[in-house]
């Protein structure tokens, strides 16, 4: 592969925001919820790269074969996987196609195939466009992009009201927010030159368990917990302390550790997967992260008891689509008060209103 512009690439970064910018002309775009990937093609020679500098061709057979009919042959693409359904994006789908087997990688190409929205031009033939801005850019991608299934021109606008309106009606079809951008703007690798607007909001949850930093003195992360129907389902984790926070969370768990497993709503489920084979158990010492595997995601329980108030984003089948931040420890609410029943229900968009003369669906 021998291209103007070659991997790795850090993709170029947004900062947040907490409402839609209004400066007078900027462009505006839906933020995608998937992974984040730049594409070289250098002919025949087609590769898929991550954020955090992981291949990801092996993983998308069905993308790559999209992406070599729509693309032209020497090119280097920004953009994002994803799975579109009629339900919205699928991050969880997404997830799961991070599969070491082969056969299973083929497998789910067909049953839930991935799709590529495309939204910046790196580099086009032998010419180098990092340092072009970014209003030629998008008008070179326009010009060479074949939209078709599976392939998608990510849509843009320079009216705010109709980016306030993407952020507020397409929430339901899982999309992250709104990203906004200068158009004389080069790309600027791994720099927050942009900015994103995020939804968010705060849900009282059971503190259930907790995992141990990696510095292996303070608190890593908090396991949060929401009741339905007489059960505890895990609904994700609360992160991103400071160094002093994470000490002062060992404190003030301390009082929630001893006897944790008696009576624990979650001791079945990990009794269960430890006889099946998983370790400790789901959670336990053979659970592993899927983006790294040297990564233990091994956690303490803590006894039912404790409820922290905590901002996230969105939820995506029936769980907390990024991790949550913790806001505060709520002494006046009981476990028993932290139910679904509490959370805001976002109804589904169709994803067809934003690709208008063409298909939103992936397959």
């Amino acid at each position: 592969m021998d291209l103007p512009v070659m991997p790795p690439v850090r993709p170029m970064l947004a900062k947040a925001v907490h409402a839609v910018p209004r400066e007078p002309g900027l462009v505006y775009e839906p933020k995608w919820d998937g992974f984040r990937c730049v594409v070289f093609r250098d002919g025949p020679e087609l590769e898929l790269g991550s954020r955090n500098d992981r291949p990801l061709t092996r993983y998308f057979p069905e993308v790559v074969e999209v992406l070599a009919r729509g693309l032209p042959q020497r090119c280097v693409v920004d953009g994002e996987i994803v799975i579109v359904t009629p339900g919205g994006l699928d991050f969880d789908a997404l997830q799961l196609r991070l599969h070491p087997a082969a056969s299973r990688v083929r497998k789910l190409a067909v049953e839930t195939p991935a799709g590529f929205v495309a939204f910046d031009l790196l580099a086009l033939g032998d010419r180098d466009l990092t340092g072009v801005a970014f209003a030629e850019r998008r008008r070179l991608l326009e010009s060479v992009l074949e939209v078709g299934p599976g392939l998608y021109l990510t849509p843009a606008t320079t009216d705010p009201d109709v980016a306030e309106d993407w952020f507020t009606r397409f929430e339901g079809a899982g999309f992250d927010g709104v990203v906004a951008k200068y158009p004389d703007l080069p790309y600027a690798q791994d720099k927050r030159v942009m900015w994103k607007v995020k939804h968010e909001r705060t849900a009282d949850c059971v503190v259930a368990g907790f995992r141990w930093h990696k510095d292996g003195v303070g608190v890593g992360s908090l396991l949060l917990g929401l009741w339905d129907d007489g059960r505890l389902h895990h609904v994700g984790v609360a992160s991103s302390f400071s160094a002093a926070r994470r000490v002062e969370l060992v404190a003030d768990l301390e009082p929630y550790r001893e006897g944790a497993w008696d009576g624990h709503p979650w001791a079945a489920w990990v009794e269960a997967d430890r006889v099946a084979g998983g370790g400790e158990g789901a959670g336990g010492q053979g659970m592993t992260s899927r983006w790294n595997p040297r990564k233990s995601l091994a956690w303490e329980p803590l006894r039912i008891g404790l409820v922290a108030e905590v901002r996230y984003e969105h939820l995506q089948a029936r769980r907390f689509r990024h991790t949550a931040r913790l806001s505060r420890f709520r002494a006046d609410r009981e476990p028993g008060s932290c139910t679904y029943s509490q959370l805001d229900e976002v109804p589904p968009a169709e994803l067809a209103e934003l690709f208008p003369g063409g298909s939103a669906s992936s397959g």
